[in-house]
């Protein structure tokens, strides 16, 4: 509890450790299921779902069926943000940790093209779509029971913890498929690459009994005390927040530096002769690292502004990508390790860790979850065909590396522009949040 918005009597208690950590183990989870798959439909999925076995055309297809869960993403984002300014943030967060390890826990168990033809494609493109709706409610839903939970002077550090999660997920899921792609390719094609997807139903298990002891936000639930919950949370949205959506949808396009570096770079490395357990354990370390910068980023944040670290974060990854791309043709792998720290944990940290509070601090608590989860996966699309878009340029061939370099730099000034445009919230409390908006009572029911 903090001295600018004191909790009801009787009501809950904020309790930001506990968040985070629900936080923190929920990202792991979605993100270990979901960056699995990314991870897979580089090395895997063209030679098991495909026809056309390892070719270009099936790495660029099996690519595509990566991206596919990005256009399930708007709509989970609108369903999921509008229950979880309705209902609550914890319920919707029980919800998606659920979907998302069963659709994972199927992967597993689907027919290859060889036993089934297309029929494993469709079923594996079915997965893939709750994959995405699924992970379209859980940054969102996670980062703004956090935030709501943490005193005003620490919202940047505690909300880091997040974006932690899924660094959390993607070196499990990296360091679980690592043994299974050192098999024989018939023991590999045969099974081996179902193991990694069964094993989710073990984290999932964990993360659901600690997100279920976590009581609701205060924020929330003063909200709804009060009467102030929108019925239709989109359209105080739209009306009041729109350029904040806006914000965040072009802010958002800076996650494609994450997809480039856990699922296109591997690719690429494999192309130009990095052993493929060389490729995943680059993104092992460098995720290793990122565990302890992003929350230094986040105590950062909460000294000189969001606004600095993010931009700094989005500049530095497009500068310090080529380099990295660079470095994988260098017989020598102790550099591309260095560089695959120094792009991820170093640079890209400093942004990821930050944009949970930049974000969620820009709309209300009526609706916040809509808001950031609205933004973040209009602008996520972007990031979901990064590896289709840039593979079909060349991206994967000999001298890719400047496609890639070129793509990433793009989006990351792109983004560190509309960060520019921001207010920044550092010092505003928790319930001055998004207040600022004219009309920002209108549209509210009381109950």
């Amino acid at each position: 509890m903090t001295a600018t918005h004191p909790v009801a009597a009787g009501g809950p208690a904020r309790t930001p450790r506990r968040a985070a950590l629900a936080s923190f183990m929920g990202s792991a989870v979605e993100y270990y299921d979901f960056f699995l798959f990314g991870q897979a439909a580089a090395l895997v999925f063209p030679r098991v779902f495909f026809p056309s076995g390892g070719s270009e055309g099936a790495l660029v297809m099996s690519f595509a069926t990566f991206g596919v869960a990005y256009f399930a993403r708007p709509f989970g984002a609108f369903v999921l943000g509008h229950f979880g300014d309705r209902i609550g943030r914890q319920r919707v967060l029980m919800f998606t940790i659920v979907l998302m390890g069963l659709s994972t826990f199927a992967i597993g168990c689907l027919p290859t093209y060889g036993t089934a033809g297309y029929l494993g494609l469709g079923l594996l493109v079915l997965c893939r779509l709750l994959q995405g709706f699924s992970a379209a409610g859980e940054q969102a839903g996670a980062s703004s029971l956090t935030l709501e939970h943490a005193p005003d002077h620490r919202r940047a550090f505690f909300t880091s913890w997040t974006l932690t999660g899924t660094q959390g997920g993607l070196i499990l899921a990296s360091l679980v498929l690592i043994p299974f792609v050192t098999l024989s390719d018939d023991a590999e094609l045969a099974w081996g690459w179902r193991v990694p997807f069964w094993l989710s139903a073990i984290v999932v298990l964990v993360a659901y009994f600690i997100r279920r002891k976590l009581h609701e936000t205060p924020e929330f639930e003063e909200a709804k005390a009060a009467g102030t919950l929108a019925r239709v949370p989109l359209k105080p949205l739209l009306r009041d927040h729109w350029r904040d959506v806006l914000r965040v949808i072009v802010c958002a396009f800076i996650a494609a530096v994450s997809t480039v570096f856990g699922t296109l770079a591997i690719a690429y490395g494999k192309k130009v002769g990095l052993p493929a357990d060389i490729t995943l354990w680059l993104v092992v370390v460098a995720n290793v690292v990122a565990l302890g910068t992003q929350p230094l980023f986040g105590m950062l944040a909460d000294r000189i502004g969001r606004k600095p670290v993010f931009v700094y974060g989005a500049l530095a990854s497009a500068a310090l990508m080529p380099f990295y791309m660079l470095s994988m043709s260098n017989p020598d792998h102790t550099w591309t390790f260095v560089l695959a720290v120094a792009t991820f944990a170093l640079g890209y940290g400093a942004a990821n860790a930050v944009w949970p509070s930049f974000y969620n601090e820009m709309f209300s608590t009526e609706v916040r979850f809509s808001g950031v989860a609205i933004g973040t996966q209009l602008g996520f699309l972007v990031a979901g065909f990064a590896p289709t878009i840039v593979t079909a340029l060349g991206g994967v061939r000999e001298g890719g590396w400047v496609v890639i370099s070129v793509f990433t730099a793009v989006v990351c000034v792109i983004a560190a522009a509309a960060a520019l445009t921001a207010r920044e919230t550092s010092g505003v409390p928790t319930v001055l949040l998004g207040k600022t908006a004219p009309t920002a009572t209108q549209d509210l029911v009381h109950h």
